[in-house]
């Protein structure tokens, strides 16, 4: 199914709603600029109408990374789902045949076997021409069953072969979720998960947002490959103490994020947080080919819970604010120990 089904003048009336809407808001002409306006005229997804309404009442220009990113999700995306739909019918038809083919060639043996049988105990033919006829059949049933598994044995080439594209485009698609440093979620599909947990009717989750302490400060003093190894490691710590249903990303440079889905509690996301704050600082770095440790690494953590009618920005915003109540206080602490519902932030 295309992305963009209408008929060619159905088409030009939607474009004909696209444009305006582009010149309105100083929208520059571009593929993706068109794309974008010619979904939003469709009225097919409301979300991607909410996302667009937001950044143009928020903007005086249309950010381009905007444009990029929302094309990415809404545009790209959707036409990834439809591949995948169809490779998994193309996936499932294989099988279907695959299981068919196999039952034939069961049918062609015992068929076999049987005609075997029958000249078996044909001591004394009861006509001269059963024996030859007899044999003629089973002559048959050989280039039968032949064939059969020379097709079965191209059919199963071929499903290991889609098997293969299949991982392949799995493989691909986490490349590009994940973080490349750290092998932990990226800030893109950070974003799409925090947006797919907050569109639900009754949000139930929490974020947690963790910054490095005086990680500029290591890096001058240690270089950047250590400093990339303390990353690392702290994307493990997260990847491993985190529970199962809790997705971990590098939200930018030393900061990470958690997001806790399900999660009811602010007292329970903040009991994790500080949990992974221990563990943090407990964690001890070594230099390479010396016996020498480092200084402990240290972070501070923001906690924060869906509220109902919270966006991706508002929930980040008061993380970033607890985050940031942790800093003023010394750092190496979670947040306020009040509830983070504040909508300002000190300078």
């Amino acid at each position: 199914m295309d992305v963009f089904p209408e008929e060619t003048r159905e088409a030009a009336n939607l474009l004909k709603q696209a444009v305006p809407n582009m010149v309105r808001h100083d929208i520059p002409p571009n593929p993706i600029h068109y794309a974008l306006w010619y979904s939003y005229a469709q009225g097919n997804n409301a979300e991607l109408k909410q996302r667009l309404d937001r950044i143009v009442n928020n903007f005086a220009v249309f950010p381009p990374e905007a444009a990029i990113k929302l094309y990415r999700e809404y545009i790209i995306n959707g036409e990834l789902e439809q591949a995948r739909s169809g490779q998994q019918q193309v996936i499932d038809v294989v099988d279907t045949l695959e299981s068919e083919v196999t039952r034939s060639l069961d049918g062609g043996k015992n068929y076999e076997k049987s005609l075997k049988h029958g000249l078996e105990v044909l001591h004394e033919p009861v006509m001269d021409e059963l024996p030859s006829v007899l044999e003629e059949l089973l002559d048959s049933t050989y280039a039968m069953q032949e064939q059969q598994e020379k097709f079965l044995y191209r059919l199963q080439a071929a499903q290991a072969e889609v098997q293969y594209l299949r991982n392949q485009l799995k493989k691909t698609q986490m490349a590009a979720s994940l973080d490349a440093l750290t092998q932990v979620f990226n800030r893109f599909s950070f974003n799409r998960f925090l947006e797919q947990a907050l569109a639900e009717q009754h949000p139930n989750a929490a974020l947690i947002m963790l910054d490095l302490d005086h990680f500029k400060a290591f890096n001058d003093q240690y270089g950047h490959v250590l400093g990339d190894r303390v990353l690392q490691t702290v994307a493990q710590m997260l990847r491993e103490q985190t529970p199962s249903h809790a997705l971990c990303a590098r939200y930018g440079g030393e900061e990470f994020a958690v997001i806790l889905n399900p999660c009811g509690k602010l007292d329970e996301a903040r009991a994790l947080a500080e949990a992974l704050r221990a563990k943090l600082q407990s964690l001890r770095v070594k230099v390479r080919n010396t016996d020498k440790t480092l200084d402990n690494i240290t972070a501070s953590f923001g906690v924060a819970l869906a509220q109902p009618g919270d966006t991706l920005d508002s929930l980040i915003h008061r993380a970033d604010e607890d985050l940031y109540r942790a800093k003023r206080s010394g750092r190496n602490s979670v947040g306020a120990k009040t509830d983070n519902l504040t909508k300002t932030r000190s300078k």
